[in-house]
């Protein structure tokens, strides 16, 4: 609470107060680093705390629809690897689970950890004979939570509500972002990652959905030494899908794993809509099998994303703008995924997008993906400031998606230098593309017709403008001439203010020698046209 309450102290000096008086380029000249630092701060503070505070930082580094890129890049590195809980404390709060002695539990448990994060940690072990004779299994992983993290939860998030609640009284953000809403989608994501069977549960959706498929597997779930603290799974330590010397040196060709890897997560997101979000290196493994093949093994189900109806139909609209190259039925779609806050003025994004569509829109997936790279970073450049400060918020699903691709690239890259993305998206991009066929048919025809009606409208709409400017009762809605008005009308009060300020402190001060009351009380009333001519417009 005292970090955010000296960031917002920080940010009404330099943001509000500065520009006031006239030092907005210094304050502005200094923006990068400052954000910079603050970052620095936080990541500090995330590492210190631990419990959610390493998982709000990962969470934030992902808000490009609302944070600055200092923020987000700064943030983008800081790592759920935290101390070890002493194996006393663990090997308690599990027995305490399991209603049982680890010994009775396990015939074998490991008192070191092979993983420990914020929330818990993870040890090897061995089932007793029963327990591997009933589920065919020997080896496993046992992950247990950190004791009393349940508590830890439930104080980070008393303390980021009453955070979002502050960020609402400032203008400027509540007009760019719902504050307490990013708080709870942020709260029920993390309260199923500390339910360790909702993970078991996913772990196992995951596997079905891959049934049929010799390339993925996932671990089993030991569901007689599993409850909501702990969780005990089948142990599937391989290869690390990042280790290119291990692959190398098992047969395994790199580049062949990377474009099974994007398939896997690609069908993931386009087909099974349902994806693992958080695919970093720990949680892949490539498993060697006897006869030569190999497969991908996925750990770690905690955070998991889900394509929910709205948004499935937010891309559809997507695909249909974008065949037909309609800036604002594009935009339209971005909203009906819910990326954009209700109201949202959408002229200049619409304009945006319609340069994207101009200069990329006739282009196939092949030959976009020969386009140098320097001229997205152009476009980039030109519309992320337009981004930025536009009412974006993006859902919590969306950005999962939009994290999970990022990971997936970046994987992909680092198998195989000459991975290009756009080959491993086309295959899903044009399935899509078919199954929509009929809906963009539909969608030129309703076009059609309403140009159709428009053009009969026309003549009788063309005559009542006309009587319109004959009878002098034509208005026109200019937002941007408004907004400068009224910030020319603020100026001019303010000048009033400066000048009764001037006017009563000079008074007062040729008064004063003479009559001291009457002098101070005018030096002490110029304060307040002072205070109007610096705070003017600001509650």
């Amino acid at each position: 609470m005292r970090f955010a309450a000296r960031t917002f102290v920080l940010a009404w000096w330099f943001e509000l107060v500065l520009p006031r008086i006239g030092l907005g380029a210094l304050a502005a000249r200094g923006r990068p680093a400052r954000l910079r630092r603050l970052a620095k701060r936080f990541h500090a503070l995330a590492v210190d705390l631990g419990g959610l505070m390493i998982k709000v930082g990962q969470f934030l580094s992902s808000r490009l629809d609302v944070l600055p890129p200092e923020i987000t890049k700064e943030l983008e590195g800081l790592q759920d690897e935290v101390p070890a809980v002493p194996f006393a404390e663990i090997s308690a709060h599990a027995e305490t689970e399991l209603g049982m002695p680890l010994a009775r539990a396990y015939a074998a448990f490991g008192p070191q950890s092979l993983a420990a994060a914020s929330l818990g940690q993870a040890h090897r072990a061995t089932l007793t004979d029963a327990d591997a004779a009933d589920t065919g299994l020997r080896d496993v992983v046992v992950k247990v939570q950190r004791p009393g993290i349940a508590g830890i939860v439930d104080v980070d998030l008393r303390a980021l509500r009453k955070v979002a609640r502050w960020m609402m009284r400032i203008a400027l953000v509540r007009h760019r972002v719902d504050a307490p809403a990013l708080v709870e989608e942020f709260a029920a994501s993390s309260f199923e990652e500390i339910d360790y069977l909702h993970e078991a549960a996913a772990a196992e959706r995951f596997a079905a959905d891959f049934a049929e498929n010799p390339r993925v597997s996932a671990p089993r779930v030991v569901w007689e030494r599993t409850t909501r603290r702990v969780l005990t799974l089948e142990d599937v330590s391989a290869i690390k899908i990042n280790d290119l010397d291990a692959l190398r040196a098992a047969g395994i060709d790199p580049a062949e794993v990377a474009q099974a890897f994007a398939t896997v997560m690609f069908e993931q997101l386009f087909e099974h809509s349902y994806f693992h979000a958080d695919p970093h290196p720990g949680n892949v493994f490539v498993t060697p099998h006897p006869d030569g093949t190999w497969a991908l093994t996925f750990i770690d189900f905690g955070m998991m994303g889900e394509v929910p109806s709205r948004m499935r139909s937010g891309m559809r609209q997507a695909i249909i703008a974008a065949a037909s190259r309609d800036g604002r039925g594009l935009v339209e779609a971005i909203r009906a995924v819910g990326a954009l806050l209700p109201g949202a003025d959408t002229v200049e994004l619409e304009r945006a997008v319609t340069a994207v569509f101009d200069r990329f829109g006739g282009m196939g997936f092949a030959e976009l993906a020969q386009v140098d790279p320097r001229e997205y970073r152009e476009f980039a450049r030109e519309f992320s400031e337009l981004l930025r400060t536009m009412p974006f918020q993006l859902p919590e699903d969306f950005l999962l998606v939009i994290r999970t691709a990022s990971l997936t690239s970046g994987m992909c890259s680092t198998l195989d230098p000459a991975f290009n993305v756009w080959d491993a998206v086309e295959p899903f991009a044009q399935r899509l593309l078919r199954d929509e066929r009929g809906t963009i048919v539909e969608a030129a025809g309703r076009g059609a017709m309403s140009a159709a009606g428009l053009m009969m409208r026309l003549p009788r709409r063309a005559d009542d403008l006309i009587s319109l400017i004959e009878e002098g009762r034509l208005t026109a809605q200019v937002p941007s001439m408004d907004r400068r008005f009224r910030t020319l009308e603020a100026l001019g009060r303010r000048a009033i203010a400066g000048t009764v300020f001037a006017g009563l402190l000079i008074a007062g001060a040729l008064t004063r020698p003479d009559d001291t009351v009457l002098g101070t009380v005018l030096m002490a009333a110029s304060a307040v046209p002072l205070l109007f001519a610096v705070f003017a417009g600001r509650r």
